[in-house]
This record gives structure tokens, sequence and C-alpha cells, in this order.
């Protein structure tokens, strides 16, 4: 039997199986919670199915045995509903789980992990319960009768000294999000079970995606069985068999094409995707960026000419902006990811918590369909499923206390996400106990985080924000989830990290918000320049509440620390230049310096700065080792005039304290 490589093939195999054991994961979720449907079941075969045949493709024996143990469950499920219970559901997501590893596994090129075990436990659950009790077929609509076919033609005698010919029409799905490599790995896959002949279209339209109305015709010579050659066309996903018949092998006329109900419109066609690397995208993004840049230094330089040159440099500079912006905002558009990539996670993450800590909780999710820039949707990870913990672990309390006090048994968490200007918007919110400010203000006075007096003189809303503070938990005791005091920290960086806000909401008994405001990209940033000695440095806008110009003589003092009153709250000052250990510019009248007001992590404080310099919208550009080890920086952009810049991250800018 002939060999063929695989290997072109592996990351369209892990991208896919991915996203159909998610699918997977979610779906079984699904089974538990509303039992079994016809639709439901179908989804979930599927899914398991598509799996199946992409491993079988690749080689990946093992994987495709486990899928097919999962087909064998789900059937046993769909003839006997009735007997499926929370530990057939277990077993089903454990194999899940394990078809993940694998699928990792084949992406590292590390050895698959044995799951023979686990095979073995799915044909034993498979065959309990399929003895259980006669079957039950899930109802469903009435199956419609098949049109009848005309009886085939009587084939010619078949010359029986060389091996039997068949016919075969293929078709791919037009779903499929790569028919031609659908198409190519189908024929390849015939092709190790013999010669292929008169092949229809040729094998680089395949390739390439040109197969008119997904149909391939071809002629397999082979001393295989029909039943060995559709299996092997039912290995390949989103490919059916149209047609198999054996022919006359000297003198095989072509088959004509499958004459199909109306014309072929183009317009009506789905749209045509392809995947692409992230890198790749992250590389368009930079290259994009660079010619921003680029054009802003030619706009740069033009001012400097005499007034007869300048008007149609600046006219061409205008249409080089115009075309260059526009293909950064595409790069962009391709960089934007559903946030569903993230929530779409959550009911199976929440489900398994709820498991291991006795509660009882239903998940809802809305506006999974928004979109964000993937290097967001990778940093909100972690965070998001961290609050999800936390609401499952400390929020929403057991069955048996949830109606000690009147609340329903079971717990339900909310996950919302919604489009808010230029702004997205995800609440994470629960019906359970709410968070107790007291024993907040307590604990961050007995671990020395405040005075009491300061305890005291907090908000509701400050309060609520202690429990950001690194090392502060109200859990009584400590678990394998939550309760150590680490986790609401890191969520508070990362959110701040990529531009966003944390907001808190809650009442006693009654539940709490977690409200994550979020920039749609963070590859744009507005700043505003401040000058501080010879240097120019940009704080984001998002944290910039205002600017201030009132003499340094005129300021409170508060512990020897000038103060500054801005609206309610009383802000320390302090100053910019001190804080960066930077000299001020010559001629800078300390006292007279402007004052710009911007939100830290213990609340908003007041920088003084030598001058503004104005406000723009930039590329912004991370930084490498050992920059990004440098507190305060949060990344580096370039000005039109070729001057780096460097981005403040105010939240991590170490503030000494500044005597009057």
């Amino acid at each position: 039997m002939a060999h063929w490589d695989t290997s072109r093939y592996l990351t369209l195999f892990v991208g896919e199986a991915t996203e159909h054991l998610d699918a997977l994961g979610k779906d079984l979720v699904r089974l538990e919670q509303q039992g079994p449907t016809v639709a439901l079941v179908d989804s979930l075969f599927r899914h398991a199915h598509s799996v199946k045949g992409m491993a079988g493709s690749m080689g990946y024996e093992g994987t495709a045995t486990l899928a097919h143990r999962l087909e064998d469950l789900l059937d046993a499920v769909r003839l006997s509903p009735g007997h499926l219970d929370k530990e057939h559901t277990d077993l089903m997501l454990q194999a899940v789980d394990a078809l993940a590893a694998q699928v990792k596994a084949a992406a590292d090129g590390a050895p698959l992990p044995d799951a023979h075990p686990l095979a073995l436990a799915l044909a034993q659950a498979t065959a309990k319960l399929s003895a259980s009790r006669p079957p039950t077929p899930i109802p469903g609509p009435a199956p419609q009768p098949a049109p009848s076919a005309p009886l085939p033609p009587t084939p010619p005698a078949v010359d029986l000294s060389l091996p039997p010919r068949f016919a075969v029409t293929l078709r791919v799905s037009p779903a499929s999000n790569q028919p031609g490599v659908r198409g190519f790995l189908a024929t390849k896959r015939l092709g190790t079970l013999g010669n292929v002949f008169n092949l229809t279209p040729p094998l680089e339209d395949i390739k390439g995606g040109r197969i008119p109305q997904g149909l391939i015709t071809l002629e397999l010579e082979t001393d295989e069985s029909e039943e060995t050659v559709k299996k092997t066309v039912a290995a390949v996903a989103d490919v059916e068999l149209e047609q198999l018949r054996a022919v006359v092998p000297q003198a095989a006329p072509p088959e004509p094409k499958p004459e199909h109900e109306g014309p072929r419109v183009v317009g009506q066609e789905p749209a045509r995707t392809v995947r692409v690397r992230t890198e790749l995208l992250d590389e368009f993004l930079d290259a994009a960026g660079e010619l921003l840049l680029a054009t802003a230094r030619v706009r740069e330089v033009g001012r400097q000419l005499p007034d007869p040159l300048r008007p149609p440099l600046d006219e061409a500079v205008d249409r080089l902006h115009g075309l260059v912006r526009a293909l950064h905002d595409k790069v962009m558009q391709a960089r934007m990811t559903p946030i569903a990539v993230i929530t779409d996670r959550l009911p199976r993450a929440a489900r398994d918590i709820a498991r291991r800590r006795g509660r009882d909780v239903e998940v809802t999710v809305t506006g999974g369909d928004i979109e964000l820039d993937r290097a967001l949707v990778d940093e909100l990870n972690d965070a998001v499923l961290h609050l999800l913990r936390n609401a499952i672990d400390h929020g929403v309390e057991p069955p048996e206390e949830r109606r000690m006090r009147g609340k329903p048994a079971r717990g339900v968490v909310r996950v919302e996400v919604r489009r808010l200007r230029d702004r997205v918007l995800l609440e994470i919110s629960d019906d359970g106990r709410g968070l107790d400010t007291e024993r907040l203000r307590a604990l961050a006075v007995e671990r020395g985080l405040l005075t009491p007096e300061q305890a005291r003189g907090l908000t509701e809303r400050e309060a609520l924000m202690l429990c950001t503070l690194p090392g502060l938990s109200t859990a009584s005791t400590v678990t394998d989830i939550s309760g150590r005091g680490v986790g609401m920290d890191a969520v508070r960086r990362v959110v701040e990290g990529v531009g966003g806000t944390l907001e808190i909401e809650s009442t006693r008994g009654r539940g709490a918000t977690f409200r994550l405001s979020l920039p749609l990209t963070v590859a744009m940033v507005n700043l505003l320049l401040v000058g501080v000695g010879d240097d120019v440095y940009g704080l984001p806008i998002t944290k910039v509440s205002g600017v201030v110009d009132t003499p340094r003589d005129r300021l409170a003092s508060s512990q020897n620390v000038p103060v500054l009153h801005f609206g309610q709250a009383v802000v320390p000052v302090h100053d910019l230049s001190a804080v960066l250990e930077v000299p001020r510019a010559a001629g800078v009248e300390p006292h007279a310096s402007p004052l710009v007001v911007v939100e830290a992590d213990d609340g908003p404080v007041a920088l003084g700065v030598d001058r503004l310099v104005g406000q723009e919208e930039v590329v912004l550009k991370g930084l490498g080792r050992p920059l990004d080890l440098v507190p305060g920086l949060a990344g580096v952009t370039i000005l039109g005039n070729g001057r780096p810049v460097f981005i403040l991250d105010v939240a991590r800018l170490e503030l000494p304290v500044v005597r009057a």
C-alpha cells in the first residue's frame, strides 16, 4: 500500500480538531442539563465523527479508535436516553479531554498519550447502557420516503484478468472551510487502495479548491471491497460518497457529471475562508504600523520644504496616509476574534468546578459573537476563568444553604458581553453571597495594608476593590480552586495591562458583579504626551482624569506629602522627574509646572510634569529584553519626527513619597 506524507496537514488537523472538541464539550454540558434531543445528539455525532475521520486520515489510529468508542456510547444514549446519568457524561467528557490531550501531543510532535483504558471504559459503558433495557430511541421527525431510483443497467462482462474498477463520485460539503484540502485528502486516501484514473477535476485544481459544485469523479482500480472503499471515504471529514459502482476496466466511458437542481449562482455561494497563522497577522500588523510611522516621518520632512513644493507633497502624503490607514484597519479586522473563544468554554469549566465543590450552577452566556483583538482575547482567557471560579467557589452557596435563605437550589452565573461605542463591556455576575466589605476592611487593617482611619474612610466601591490587593482573600478555607489570596490582583493587572478597567458591584446576600471595560484593540492607543527634562513620555488617555495648573505653594499637605483637592478626592502629588530619575529641563520652574491626574493602583495620583506636548494616536509596540523588566514602562512608539517615546504604565510606576 502506498505511503503519503500527512505532516503538511498537521496545522489544519490540530485547528479543526480543537474546534470540534470544544464544541463536543459544550454540547455534552447541554446534554446533561437539558437531556438528550435529536438535534443535540446529532450535533455530538457530527463532531465526534469529524474528529474520528480527521484522525484516521492523519494516521492517528489511537485517536480515531477513542473517537469511535465515543460515537458508540452516543449511539447507546440515542437508543436509551432515559438511562443517561452524570457518570456517563463524566466519562464522555473524560474522553473529550483525552482526545484534546492527544491532539496537543500531535501538535507538539510528542508521543500520543495512551487512552486504551478509557476506550475500554467507554466500550463497557456502551454495553451496559445498551443492555439496560429495550431500546427506546429519541423521538424525532418522521422519515421522508426515499425517492424511487431507476434500476441500474445490466453491466457488461468484466475482464477478470484485471483488478476490479469502480466509478466513484465524491461530494465535498459546501460548508467546509477547506474544500481543496478535503478533496485532496479523500483522493489521496483512495489512492492508497489502488490506482486512480480519469480524475475530474485535475489534482492541481482540487488542491487549489477549484471543485465545480463540490463534485469529484474518478475511477479506482483496486482489489479492495466496496465496503473498504466506503470506509476510506467516510474517514475524511466533510466528504461524502455520492456514487460507487463497478465499471468495465478496459472500456469504461467517462462518468457524466450528475445533474443538480438549478444553475450554479456565484453570488449565492458561501463566503470562502482560509486559516492564517496568527504570527503572520502580527507581522502584517507590524508592517502596517511601520508604514504609518514612515508616512508621518515623510510629512514631517515635507514641512521643511519651501512653499512651492509643499502643497503637492502634502496632497500625496495625505493620499498615502489614507491608503496605509485603510490597510492597517483591514489587518486589524483580520485579527478580530469573537469573544466566544473564551465564553464557549465557561459552561464546561463551571460544570467541573460545581461538581467538585458540591454546587448546582447554571451558566448563561450572551454576546459571545462580539469581536475583540486576538491579542486581547489571549490575555483575558485566564482572567475570565478565574472570575468564574470565584463566582462558583466563593459566591454561589451550596444548595442546602440557598434553600435556607429562600433561594432556588440552583445558582445562576451570568456572563454578558456587549459593545459600547469603542469599548466592550464583559460582566460576570452571580446570585450568591456577595462580598463582605466590612470583612475586607478588617483584613486590610489586620495585614497592615491600611490604617483603621483609612479603612473607615473608604467608600463602598473602594472597599470592594480591596479584594484585588495581593494576598487579601475572605475565603475561610483554602481549596484547590481558590482562597489563597492570589488571582484577583492578577486579574486586575491583566485588565489594566490591556488598557481596560475593572469595577465591582455587590450586595450582601444577593450576589456580585465584576465588570470589565475593554478596548477593542491594543495596537493603537491615544496618548497625552508630556515633557520631563529633555525627554517626552506618553500617558494613555484612558488613565488620565484631568490636568491642573496649580502653583505648588498653594497645595495642602497630609503627613508631609503634598496633596491636591481634585473633585471630591484628595490626591497625593508626585514629581514625575523624581519618579523616573530624570533631571528637570533647564528653565523650568518646578513650583509652576502642570499636574496630570492619573489613575493608579491605589487610587488617583497627580504627576508633576515639566510641560504638556500634546495628544496623539500612535501605534503601540512591545518592549524587548531588558526594557520589559523596567517597572512603569508599557511600550514604545515613534513620533512622526522620528523621536522614540516610552509609554508609561501608571499602575506599575514606583511612586516615592514626595515630602514637602
